[in-house]
Formats: structure tokens, sequence, C-alpha cells
């Protein structure tokens, strides 16, 4: 146990110096990081801002508008020769067409590549005046190398018109010239897996400090910084990674812990070997306590007692052991007495409470006998109520049916007689229609007449006209229209006589049913009055038996009541009756308790003997 406490510090100790070590590691790959990307960044910037300057140059832009290239030849080479991280300066046309170069020999070596030329990505982005490093992952044709196309169109300043553009190929190999100070640094930290990179955002890698060396780390240790928008330039958003072997920088972590685990081993070994000393004279006595304990704990013996003989702390845990084991031996007698007398009281208890329940429950059952049957009054008086109820509410509407039936009868009769008189007044009126009906047949018979004797005239008419010649023409054409008037008088004549002879024969009709219903009116006014007389005296006898039927229906009411009240009362008597039963159990369920702590406490108090 001892060795805990050291080895938790020792660790902690190591942990907190791996951790120390890890992160001094990580500040210098993110510090290497961070100055490659600032050289980087501020050489881009620099060069950019140089390359826009010269397309800017009046002996650039004169040799593109007057066609003569040797001046711009000349400002080229000096450029070359000035600025040697560059591997050659192009001056192209609009079309591509390669006019002007640092050397003569790199403008002979774009010649008939004017396609290319226009087609590439770093002229298009010129023209358009942007800087690309679509270009930097593979090696240039023309230059030989990996190049950085540096491209700036060539404006005219007095109308804006793209004269050209104006290429600075940057070798890109110039890069290994500005980590080789930080390779040196991390050489003199002993640190040879030491590497720096750049990538572009999705992972291309565009420079390896490593060259064409085969990297075998499968998990370097990594930090990297990225080119933001801070400063434009044609490396925002690239990457720059500096990476190195864990197996190396992290050496000296490795060698702290094995130290650790070594140390810890030795001091281990020792404390081992002290405890195996010190073991043999101060463990035998506690040994001997543990026998006695385990043989107390599994037999229940108190009179068993240790021998020991020491006057140390040992000794001083073994004679407190034997005070206590002598006040348990005195707790246990006490507690069997008790447990005795317990015993016998809960069973006294149980026996009277078994007596009380069985009282109680033939009491219960009879009394719930009692309203069982007090139930079914109850229901046969409610069954009886409802019937009574149901009697008097048909007695009630017979009543009003009889009640109703004499007024029915009173105004049937008085519709009777109204109808009878309207019936003698329709068969006088029926009379005088006939009598009108045969003056109007005579009307017709003379009107017919009349119409014959101008029908007689009109022919002797028309025969004298024939008679008289031209001179009686008139006077049969009047002739001829009065006999056919007096036609159409004899044919209207012989249908209005058609139908005064219908009209007749219907009327008679008509007096023959009306007396035949006169007759059938006064045999039913002669039954509805004897009907009347005796749904009167049934109306009378309704009554008396409706008084009836309310008398009835009181008493069976005031019955209801009365047993409604011997109900209620039953029911208060099942309700203490639960109650008492209620109580009985909750008590039968307490001595149940006590009877099952008795039987605890007698099982402990045996477990032990004294």
């Amino acid at each position: 146990m001892a060795l805990i406490p050291l080895g938790v510090t020792s660790l902690g100790g190591v942990l907190s110096t791996q951790w120390a070590i890890k992160a001094q590691v990580n500040e210098m790959l993110r510090i290497e990081a961070e100055g490659l990307k600032d050289l980087v960044e501020a050489s881009l910037v620099e060069r950019e801002a140089s390359v826009r300057s010269w397309a800017e140059d009046a002996l650039v832009r004169e040799a593109l508008l007057t066609g003569r290239y040797e001046q711009s030849d000349e400002v080229l080479t000096r450029l070359q020769v000035h600025y040697n991280t560059f591997a050659g300066l192009v001056l192209f046309t609009d079309e591509g067409r390669a006019v002007s170069a640092s050397t003569s020999a790199l403008r002979d070596s774009f010649q008939d590549q004017d396609q290319t030329v226009r087609e590439s990505v770093w002229f298009r982005a010129a023209q358009q005046g942007q800087f690309t490093s679509a270009t930097l992952t593979r090696e240039d044709p023309i230059f030989g190398m990996p190049v950085l196309h540096l491209a700036a169109p060539v404006v005219d300043p007095r109308d804006g018109r793209r004269l050209g553009v104006l290429l600075a190929a940057y070798d890109w190999g110039q890069v290994g010239e500005v980590v080789k100070a930080a390779l040196a640094r991390a050489r003199a930290r002993k640190n040879n897996s030491f590497a720096l990179e750049v990538r572009t955002a999705s992972g291309t890698v565009l420079f390896n400090s490593r060259g064409q060396e085969t990297w075998n780390v499968a998990e370097p240790v990594t930090a990297e910084a990225i080119d933001d928008d801070g400063l434009r330039d044609v490396g925002d958003g690239w990457h720059f990674v500096a990476m190195s072997d864990p197996a190396e920088v992290y050496a000296p972590v490795t060698w702290m812990r094995q130290a650790f685990l070594l140390n810890l081993l030795v001091v281990g070994a020792l404390v081992s070997m002290c405890a195996l000393v010190l073991g043999r004279t101060i463990t035998r006595p506690i040994v001997q306590l543990h026998q006695v304990v385990r043989h107390i704990v599994r037999t229940g013996d108190l009179a068993q007692k240790p021998e020991v003989h020491s006057r140390d702390e040992v000794g001083e845990l073994a004679e407190s052991f034997l005070q206590m084991v002598e006040k348990l031996r005195a707790t246990t007698d006490s507690l069997q007495r008790g447990t005795r007398v317990l015993t016998d009281t809960v069973a006294a208890l149980t026996r009277a409470a078994e007596q009380e329940e069985s009282n109680i429950t033939r009491q219960a059952a009879a009394l719930q006998q009692t309203q069982v049957t007090a139930q079914e009054i109850k229901q046969t008086s409610l069954l009886a109520a409802e019937r009574a109820g149901a009697v008097l509410q048909v007695a009630s509407r017979a009543e009003e049916l009889g009640k109703g039936g004499v007024r029915a009868l009173t105004e049937s009769m008085s519709g009777f007689e109204t109808l009878r008189e309207q019936v003698d007044e329709m068969s006088v009126q029926i009379g005088q229609l006939n009598e009108r009906a045969q003056r109007i047949g005579g009307i017709t018979l003379t009107v017919k007449g009349l119409a014959d004797r101008s029908n007689m005239l009109a022919l002797n008419a028309a025969i004298e006209a024939v008679r008289s010649g031209e001179h009686g023409k008139g006077f049969g054409i009047v002739a001829k229209e009065i006999r056919t008037l007096a036609n159409q008088s004899i044919h209207s004549t012989e249908q209005v006589g058609s139908l005064l002879e219908d009209i007749t024969q219907s009327i008679l009709k008509t007096v023959e049913l009306s007396e035949q219903g006169q007759k059938r009116m006064d045999s039913g006014l002669a039954q509805v009055r004897s009907s009347g007389d005796s749904i009167q005296a049934l109306s009378g006898i309704v009554q008396d038996n409706m008084s009836a039927v309310r008398q009835i229906a009181h008493a069976v009411n005031q019955q209801n009541a009365g047993i409604q009240e011997i109900f209620n009362a039953l029911t208060d008597m099942s309700s203490l009756m639960h109650e008492t039963m209620l109580g009985l159990q909750a008590t039968q369920s307490v001595t149940g308790e006590l009877r099952e702590v008795a039987q605890q406490m007698e099982k402990v108090a045996s477990s032990y003997r004294v």
C-alpha cells in the first residue's frame, strides 16, 4: 500500500513532463509553419507587385504599340539579371504570340505555341487581371522545372485597352532556399526527421522539403498554418505544414517512462522484502484473533477466547475483543429471555384476535343476509311505486281522453246539425237550378226555331237574287252570309241543348244522392247521440278509477319511504361492521408482524451459545 502514493506522485510527474514536452514540440512546429507561411506570403506579395509594376513599364507598352521590341528585350534582360529568382520573363501579344523575352532562346521556345499559350490557365487568368497557381503541380515543358506563372496584363493607359500579357516565371525551387534556415535549426535540435510542406486547400502537395526522399512515418506529429486573405496573393488558402517523426521528438518522454517503470520495480522489491520481515512478528497475533472471530461467526460459540499475550496494539485489540464478547454474552442471554416472553404474549393475543374475528364474521354474515333481504324489499317497493305511477299516468290519460271524447262528440253533434242544414239548403238550391235549366232549354228551342226560319228566308232571298240577275248579286251575297250565320246558330243551339240535357241529368243524380245522404246523416246522427251517452258514462267510471289509483299511489310512496329508511339503517350498520373488520384485520396484521419479529429475535438469540 505504501507504493501507491509514491507511484501516483511519480506517475503524475512523468505525465506532466510528457505533456510539457509534447506542448513544446507542437509549439515549435507551429512556429516553423507560421514562419514558412509568412516568408512565402511576403515573397509572393512582393513578386506579384513587381510583375504588375513591370507590366506598366512605358517601354513594354511602347513595344506592343509600335511593334519594335529591342528596348523591351533590354528591359526584360535587366530584370532577369536583377531578380534571379525568376526563371524567365516573356512578353506576349493579346493573341498569345511571344514577341519579347529576357533571352532570345526563351522567346524562340514559344514560337508556334500561340494556341497553346491562349488556352493555358495562367494566360486566361492574366487577361482577367488575376494570378493562378493551377499549373504549379506539374513541370513546365518550356522552362523544364516547376514554375509559378505570375502573369499580368499590359494595358494602354489612354483607353484601357489590353495590349498583351507579361509572364514572369517564378522558380518554385527557390522555396527550398527559404526553408534551409528552418531545416538547419531542426538538425541543431537533433530533429533530423523535421520536414516542411506546402499544400493546396484540397491537399495537393506543392512543395516538400524532403524532395524525393520516402517518408515512412504513418502518423507524424504535424502543425499547420493557413494563408488567409489578409494579404491578397496567389497563395491564399494554402496550407503550410511542419511535421516530425513522433518517435524522434518524443524520445525524451519514452526514456523518462522507462526510467520511471524501472525505479518503480526496484522500490516495489525493497518494500516487499520489508513487509515479509515485519509480517512474521506483527501478523501472527492478528491471524490468531481472526481465527477466533471466524469460529464465533461460524458456530455462535461465545465461550471461545483468543490467546494473545503481547502488550502492543495487537494485545490491546485482543483485550477489547474479549470485553466485547462478554457484553455480547450478557446481551444474548437477556434477549433470549425477552424473546420467550414476547412469543407467549403474541400467541395469546393471536388466539383472542382469532376468536373475535370468528364472532364478527358471523355477525357480518347475518347482517349481510338482512341487507340482501332489505334490498329485495326495496326493489319490490320501487317496482310497485313505478307501476302505481304508470297506472296513475294511464288513468290520467284515460280521463283526459274521456273529456276530449265528450268535447269531440259535442262538437260532432253540432257539426252534424250544421251539415244537415247545409244539405237541406243545397237540396233547395239544386231544385231551383233544375227549374232554371228547364227554362234555358225552352229558350234554346225558341232560338233554334228562329234560326230555321232565318235559314228559309235566306234561301228564298238567294233564289230571288238569282232571278234578278246582275242587280241582285249583292243581295245574294248578303243572303248567303245570313244563311251561313243561321246554320251556325242552329249548330250552336244543338250543342247548348245537348249540354243542358247533360246538366239536367247530373242535377237529377245530385238530387237523388243528396236525398240518400240526408237519410244516412239522420241515421249517423242517431248513432252519434247513442255513442255520446256511452262516452259520458265511461268518463264517469274513469274519474272514479282515477281517484282510487291516486290513493293507491300515495300509499305505495309512503311504504317506499319507510323501506328506504330501513335500508339506510342497514347500510350504516354494514359500514360500521366493515370498519370493525378492517380494524380487526389491522390488529391481526400487527400481531403477525410481532410474531415474525419474535421469531427473528428468537432465531438471533438462539444463534449464540452462552
